[in-house]
């Protein structure tokens, strides 16, 4: 597994990098059987350390992790053990996903913005209805079921996800509703 192991604005030393490969590398290998990379990043929030960590698996899922304490080795291995929890939670589903699955999961391209918000009050009115594009990227849609859709956008901690339905290719977007239920869109309506 390749590691990338930075820290925001902290000098991160041997130890410390040798502590997360070895800890971490148990963690995943005893859950997750064939992780690719993973990235590890510390930071500091007020007094506390910030331990963020990103395990890109062979399945195509990517895990996400994050932990604060007042010490920056009880920071990662509080992101180190919730990382280990959730991959238990999800290990079945995780080889069931990679088993059942004949062909790897299809990645399509689409474009990604993010627009200027509108902090006009009320009493004045926008200008023009075209909102200002402050940035351009590049994302990818893949193609899966509902059940790994639900499963990605977990692991992911995202509120939402965008995928393609594996079983009539239309678009289709998962979501965590406020209820904590995830909300299912599937605008062609084809279960």
């Amino acid at each position: 597994m390749r590691y990338k192991i930075t820290g925001k604005q902290i000098d991160i030393g041997t130890a410390l990098q040798d502590h997360v490969k070895t800890e971490l590398g148990e963690t995943v290998d005893k859950y997750a059987g064939r992780p690719t990379d993973a990235a590890v990043v510390f930071s500091r929030s007020g007094s506390e350390y910030v331990c963020e960590i990103a395990v890109h698996l062979s399945t195509g899922l990517t895990a996400q992790s994050k932990g604060h304490a007042h010490e920056i080795y009880a920071a990662f291995d509080s992101g180190c053990d919730k990382m280990g929890k959730q991959l238990r939670r999800y290990k079945r589903r995780l080889k069931d996903h990679h088993t059942t699955r004949p062909m790897p999961v299809e990645l399509s391209t689409a474009g990604s913005y993010i627009l200027a918000s509108n902090e006009e009050t009320e009493e004045t009115e926008p200008d023009s209805l075209n909102p200002t594009i402050i940035a351009e990227m590049e994302t990818t849609i893949p193609s899966l079921s509902v059940g790994e859709a639900v499963m990605h956008m977990e692991l992911a901690h995202a509120p939402v996800l965008v995928f393609r339905n594996d079983r009539h290719s239309g678009l289709n977007v998962v979501y965590r509703r406020d209820d904590g239920n995830i909300g299912w869109i599937d605008p062609t309506g084809e279960n």
